[in-house]
């Protein structure tokens, strides 16, 4: 029998930002990486405004305990609001309120971190019977298009799950979920096997799934009887693999420039293509490293 391409449009979508963000020690002693800037606009804010931006209105934050002020972001700010009112910031204002009517936020506590698999699998309640998106924090993506919307597009000429993917080098594919899959256009690839950070010389691909999927409510299940694998966690990729077969499972090449805010490096590779679309933060990134190289030149 031949898979069903059931495409109803995707309403809901799940923002895993529970994790303890150790690479980013001491700042995250008190401060949740999701909140972490990228200049002046914390992490979280770029997923749910992708999230937004695609249609999706629904969001399950998945938090740590004490992870409070990451939900209390996207709350109304009554004295910052009045203050600004006060001083005539109508612009500011606006841009303000903007992100409290962004998305509309349920919290879901992760006590214990189980690995993305369990975060997702606490959303279940909230998911129901739908297909869903998973965006995570740590992936940011710039492009034209939402990558979110890059992968509901492929969802709807393919049905089934989509995975957000793109090519990473090969010394490099021990840090990722890995493809197996075969091209059926540019960009789109049927998805045979996945492979959870495998070493370079066992690796089928070079492609890479980033963190982005658009998933069947069946993952749920496969979830649920998902023994911890990699990391001693449970892997959301292990419960996506077990779906290939019973359902279509592709992979979208994303297109975007893209940052892996999870690290240090990343985070500031982040800020640094903010500040190009800014004049005066172009000039004085511009101008730090003309020092920098002015610093090599004497020493």
């Amino acid at each position: 029998m031949p898979f069903s391409k059931n495409t109803q449009s995707v309403r809901k979508a799940v923002i895993p930002a529970a994790g303890l963000g150790t690479r980013f020690l001491p700042v995250t002693r008190a401060v949740p990486k999701a909140l972490l800037p990228v200049l002046n606009k914390p992490l979280i804010h770029y997923v749910a405004e992708e999230a937004a931006a695609s249609g999706i209105r629904e969001v399950a934050l998945i938090l740590g305990p004490g992870m409070d002020a990451v939900a209390e972001y996207f709350t109304d700010q009554p004295i910052l609001e009045s203050t600004l009112r006060q001083r005539g910031h109508t612009d500011l204002l606006h841009e303000q309120r903007g992100i409290s009517d962004l998305v509309d936020i349920t919290v879901i506590i992760q006590h214990t971190p189980h690995g993305l698999g369990h975060a997702v699998l606490l959303a279940k309640e909230f998911i129901g019977n739908e297909t869903f998106a998973v965006l995570l924090p740590d992936d940011l993506i710039w492009g034209n298009t939402p990558a979110i919307e890059q992968i509901l597009a492929v969802r709807k000429r393919y049905g089934g799950s989509v995975i957000g993917a793109r090519e990473v080098p090969l010394d490099l594919v021990s840090k990722f979920g890995i493809i197996d899959g075969h091209l059926l256009e540019s960009g789109v690839f049927e998805v045979k096997r996945l492979v959870e950070k495998p070493k370079p010389q066992h690796a089928p691909s070079n492609i890479a799934i980033v963190g982005r999927y658009v998933l069947e409510p069946r993952v749920l299940d496969h979830l649920a009887n998902t023994k911890p694998g990699a990391g001693g966690e449970v892997q959301l990729t292990d419960a996506i693999a077990a779906m290939i077969g019973e359902s279509p499972v592709h992979a979208c090449a994303v297109e975007g420039r893209h940052a892996d805010a999870g690290v240090p490096a990343g985070l500031l590779q982040a800020a640094l293509y903010e500040a190009r679309k800014d004049p005066a933060l172009r000039e004085a990134v511009m101008a730090t490293v003309a020092a920098w190289q002015q610093d090599n030149i004497a020493s």
